[in-house]
């Protein structure tokens, strides 16, 4: 009996284009193949090696019998009434993740996920209440972006202007591929988008924020700040305990030294929780230690928690207090509730409905 033996296939988006060219000279293929593969994977979102045309049938097949291309696949799409759209996207070990394509007159943003679940519990947070299963790598973030530039394209006849990594996980906490698929969006061998079109979203995390500014990275920082005294911040960020708005302060500053961008700090304006002018005060003191604005952001209801919006007129004072005091202030109205696509509201509930 003639024994086989199946080749287990590496992910190839996983290798540089040094360590590809290095194996296919193993091959006895030609080392140029690698940049025309890697423009391939980066520059043409390929999903399988028979797209690639202008490889020889020999060596597609050669790559198809080692490697495989990860993809990930849009299990389900829904679109709200006012236009945005989400998706629950499967990864190629069945789990699900959520991201959203949040159209507008200026602008075309795709709300991008980090991780699967996450680990902070935070406790305004439908994500918060989840377990995290694990990181994302750089290609199932770039496939994400790949998705909803699609998506707006088909839908608006529009290519994406803008990403947020404001979708499920932290960040910050999944810190190297966070920055390799940074680099494949904005790198001229990937997708080319600048980078000061990318806004990643931290629940603060201090020494992480320092390394962004270490690494003097080009695109923009966004804080979830929410209140700004610790015991407030404490009781809904439990992040905070370890990562005081003091140590927070001291980190941003460095950042900003190191990058000279500004800040935006995202406040959700809770009911009867961090909505009075002395909240607003405290909020102001904590801006004039770094460059920024203040983005106010509706808050969503979630299943899980009892909190609530604030009232108009609560919110209203809320801002012109800011704005008096010279603090450039945006307030953010949500986009895609009726589909629990807004902020704070992604949990992946197609999981649990297929359970």
């Amino acid at each position: 009996m003639i024994e086989t033996t199946t080749i287990k296939k590496q992910d190839i988006r996983k290798l540089s284009v040094a360590q590809l060219k290095d194996w296919l000279a193993a091959h006895g293929e030609q080392g140029f193949r690698a940049k025309q593969i890697a423009e391939w994977l980066w520059k043409k979102s390929a999903t399988s090696f028979e797209q690639m045309s202008n490889l020889s049938l020999k060596t597609r097949e050669l790559l198809d019998t080692h490697f495989e291309i990860k993809s990930i696949a849009t299990a389900k799409s829904q679109k709200s009434s006012d236009g945005t759209i989400k998706s629950a996207f499967r990864l190629h070990d069945s789990h699900l993740i959520e991201g959203v394509l949040i159209p507008a007159d200026d602008r075309m943003t795709a709300c991008v996920s980090s991780q699967v679940g996450c680990s902070l519990t935070c406790k305004f947070c439908a994500t918060g209440y989840m377990d995290r299963k694990r990181n994302l790598d750089a290609a199932e973030m770039y496939d994400q972006v790949v998705a909803i530039d699609r998506q707006a394209k088909e839908n608006y006849g529009i290519p994406l202007s803008n990403i947020v990594y404001m979708g499920m996980g932290e960040p910050l906490l999944n810190y190297a591929n966070v920055i390799e698929s940074v680099e494949k969006i904005t790198s001229p061998d990937g997708l080319g988008m600048s980078p000061k079109r990318i806004t990643v979203s931290t629940a603060g995390i201090a020494k992480m924020i320092t390394k962004l500014g270490d690494d003097g990275v080009k695109f923009n920082l966004a804080l979830s700040l929410h209140a700004a005294n610790d015991e407030k911040r404490n009781k809904i960020m439990p992040i905070n305990e370890s990562n005081s708005l003091k140590n927070l302060a001291e980190a941003l500053q460095h950042f900003y030294r190191k990058t000279q961008n500004r800040i935006t700090f995202e406040y959700i304006v809770f009911h009867n929780f961090n909505d009075t002018i002395q909240d607003a005060r405290e909020l102001w003191e904590f801006t004039k230690k770094v460059p920024s604005k203040v983005n106010i952001i509706e808050y969503n209801p979630i299943a899980e928690a009892d909190f609530k919006n604030t009232g108009v007129d609560k919110l209203t004072q809320f801002a012109k207090f800011l704005e008096d005091k010279g603090v450039v202030v945006n307030v953010r109205r949500s986009r895609g509730k009726d589909i629990d696509a807004a902020c704070g509201q992604l949990a992946n509930r197609e999981k649990s409905e297929q359970e």
